[in-house]
């Protein structure tokens, strides 16, 4: 057996049209004469077995098998590729993968020596030198085992120096089982540390034809190769301690700073929390900190001289204000406000959304490569904004998403969600898809079935707007024109935002007239919310026509608002003069009465 210590080996075989099945045969049999002779195993030899033809395939890597019965299994199973005999492409898999530590190869910092044998029987057809050159560099030492037909340049150009104890050319086939023994001996050798006095202070390591010193855990070899000194284990950084490491020989601990204890885990640190004392007076809350605690008040009060009591001032955190959306202090008072789009209500709380307008919706999101991950996150936010100033039930406004790149999705349709909040949580459910921009396809998928009354849209007799958003930031690859055209034709209102490299013609061919009041840019995604105030889409329909005009958000419900309240104070002025005409009337029958009384005295 091979015991002059570790190694990671990996067999090149070439396994090429020229390679004849009863010659591969050998082949088989030189590798497992060669492994029967190695001690195997995962803290011994380990081995792997790549062939190559035109491509390469990996039989096992070195972290397969640990054992010569499962090795030999896997070497007898090997279908030969017969192809060409792409040698140097084997070698840069060799170096890439079957010599990385994912594929089983030990860390450099063991020493592990790495070695290739490369079997060959012809002139590679591609460059070996190069790719030779760096995988010695690489720290791969090379053997170069050619038979028969092997071109003896090849074979020099890949093997490590001495040339004479890395290059070896057998004249057949049936040479070669003999050869295995010679090259046994070779790689092998003799075990160096014991034959020498290799003076190492700790542990000796035998390596074919040498040997170098190793230390035990917690030393560090030094500089002679041979002493060994303790290793400062605070020094690399790998210690874990949160605060402070203390070397101890081979080992260390950790300790805490002042006001700190040592966790469970031996390398964190906890706060000692001051305020479970139970001292400390603190009105709200007890803050600690390093060495003490100090007292803290909840938002909307203010801590007083004594640092312990609290008072408020911020009258929204300190009453039922009872604001649905959100409450705003004044000095002594406070009003509550609603979000853009909604109004407040005349009982000063509560906010109402636009809902006099009643759409079918379905919004067209471009998930192309350009838009990329982070940005397509706030189209899906710009989406949910425009969600929230609309009244969606199955009767009022219904939504539908449609996202498109190379090809369309529908993400949901117009029949899919009766809420806001569903639809919603399943915007943000959405899946980025990449690739191209197909605007025109995205188009057509609209208009053929988004709007369809299989997917939801109401018939076009109930008079229902049909309001279709094209969001895109790039150039379309192909013709918009034609779906964008047939869109409007069938009585779609197209609205088109644009963002970064957004094509304004492409925009303009898009969106419905008047233009200027149905297409939208932003020059960059993080600033464009402010597009969502430009396309509020409450429709107004005009009774009885079926024609929809485009207004202002809330203007519908905000002119029925201004009548209704209106038309209560007149009636309230009108109420209060007939009160004042009946009052008169009875003061002058009453004048006219004491008239008569003075008349009949006299």
């Amino acid at each position: 057996k091979c015991r002059t210590g570790p190694l990671d080996i990996v067999f090149v075989i070439d396994s090429s049209r020229s390679v004849r099945p009863f010659e591969f045969e050998t082949m088989r049999r030189f590798m497992m004469d060669i492994i029967s002779n190695l001690d195997v195993g995962p803290n011994a030899t380990r081995v792997g077995v790549i062939q190559y033809s035109s491509q390469v395939q990996n039989i096992f890597s070195l972290k397969t098998f640990f054992t010569r019965a499962d090795m030999e299994r896997a070497i007898n199973s090997i279908i030969p590729l017969a192809q060409g005999t792409m040698t140097g492409l084997a070698i840069q898999y060799a170096m890439n993968v079957a010599f990385t530590t994912q594929e089983g190869a030990r860390p450099p910092h063991k020493r592990i020596p790495r070695i290739a044998i490369i079997v060959t029987d012809g002139r590679p057809q591609d460059r070996v030198t190069e790719v030779a050159t760096q995988a010695r560099n690489a720290g791969i030492e090379i053997y170069a085992v050619g038979i028969q037909r092997a071109d003896m340049n090849s074979l020099r150009a890949m093997a490590s120096p001495p040339l004479e104890e890395h290059v070896f050319l057998v004249e057949s086939f049936e040479l070669i089982q003999q050869f295995a023994k010679q090259f046994q001996d070779k790689l092998c050798g003799v075990d160096m540390c014991v034959e020498r006095e290799h003076g190492c202070q700790h542990n000796c390591v035998s390596t074919p034809g040498s040997f170098y010193c190793e230390c035990n855990p917690g030393y560090r070899l030094n500089v002679d190769g041979k002493t060994c000194s303790p290793i400062d284990a605070c020094a690399d950084g790998r210690h874990g301690c949160q605060h402070h490491c203390v070397s101890v020989r081979g080992s260390y601990s950790c300790r805490c700073r002042p006001g700190y204890y040592l966790s469970q885990n031996k390398r964190s640190c906890t706060m000692i929390d001051y305020c479970s004392f139970g001292n400390h007076s603190c009105q709200h809350e007890c803050v600690s900190i390093p060495n003490g605690h100090y007292c803290r008040c909840r938002s909307g009060f203010t801590l007083q001289p004594d640092s312990k009591s609290c008072r408020a001032t911020d009258l929204c955190n300190g009453v039922d204000h009872g604001c649905e959306f959100k409450c705003v202090s004044t000095e002594g008072s406070y009003h509550c406000v609603c979000p853009e789009g909604q109004q407040l209500q005349p009982d000063g709380k509560t906010c109402s959304k636009c809902g006099a307008g009643h759409v079918d919706l379905v919004m067209v999101i471009d998930g192309s490569k350009s838009v990329r991950p982070q940005n397509f996150e706030l189209v899906k936010q710009f989406v949910n904004r425009i969600v929230d100033l609309l009244e969606v039930s199955p009767h009022g406004t219904r939504v539908g998403l449609v996202q498109y790149s190379s090809r369309v999705r529908t993400e949901f349709p117009l029949n899919k969600y009766h809420s806001a909040d569903e639809i919603k949580k399943a915007v943000m459910d959405v899946e980025y898809m990449e690739k191209g921009t197909m605007t025109g396809l995205a188009l057509k998928h609209m208009v053929e079935h988004s709007f369809s009354e299989l997917e939801g849209a109401r018939p076009l007799s109930h008079n229902i707007p049909r309001i279709g958003l094209v969001f895109t930031d790039g150039r379309s690859q192909d013709d918009i024109s034609e779906w964008a055209r047939r869109a409007k034709e069938s009585g779609i209102v197209m609205f088109a935002v644009g963002v970064g490299k957004a094509v304004e013609e492409e925009l303009r061919a898009i969106a419905s007239e008047p233009v200027e009041q149905h297409f939208s840019y932003s020059a960059d995604f993080t600033t464009m919310t402010h597009l969502v105030e430009n396309f509020s889409l409450n429709i107004c329909p005009e009774e009885g026509k079926g024609e929809t005009e485009i207004r202002s958000p809330c203007e519908c419900e905000a002119l029925v608002q201004f009548q209704t309240n209106t038309v209560a104070i007149l009636q309230s002025l009108t109420e209060k003069n007939i009160l004042w005409t009946r009052s008169l009337a009875q003061m002058t029958a009453r004048l006219e009465d004491l008239e008569k009384q003075i008349a009949n005295k006299k």
